[in-house]
């Protein structure tokens, strides 16, 4: 030990107390995550009693809700009124209901503007 080498006894010390401090870490983030499970699940219970999942909050495992090939999406402010949307498109609103083509060929014929991003009318072949 004169020679300047730490002993191997220093050595096991040493890495007792990162193991301790490495414990000490994992034991706190265990906690969190528990804090962080247990708060998810109380939003889960409180959606289930209003009837109304989040997409957003979904667990691993769960099916995405299927993406429609064609919505409609009312976007009138006093006066009612209807955008045709592709299923996919990004500007459709949260309000974008599940239509078939049929029911879009329809509502572009009835007079339901196109919306301009997507350009539903092009897809559908409509005039």
């Amino acid at each position: 030990m004169s020679d300047g080498s730490i002993s191997r006894l220093d050595k096991l010390r040493a890495l007792q107390e990162w193991l301790d401090w490495q414990l000490r870490q994992t034991r706190g983030r265990i906690q969190q995550l528990e804090a962080q499970e247990r708060q998810e699940e109380q939003r889960a219970q409180e959606r289930s009693e209003r009837g109304k999942p989040r997409v957003e909050e979904r667990r691993r495992g769960e099916r995405r809700p299927r993406i429609p090939d064609w919505g409609i999406d009312d976007i009138g402010v006093g006066t009612p009124r209807s955008e045709v949307h592709r299923g996919d498109c990004f500007a459709a609103g949260k309000r974008l209901r599940a239509i078939s083509r049929e029911q879009a060929l329809a509502a572009l014929a009835d007079g339901a503007p196109p919306c301009e991003v997507c350009r539903p009318d092009t897809a559908l072949g409509a005039p």
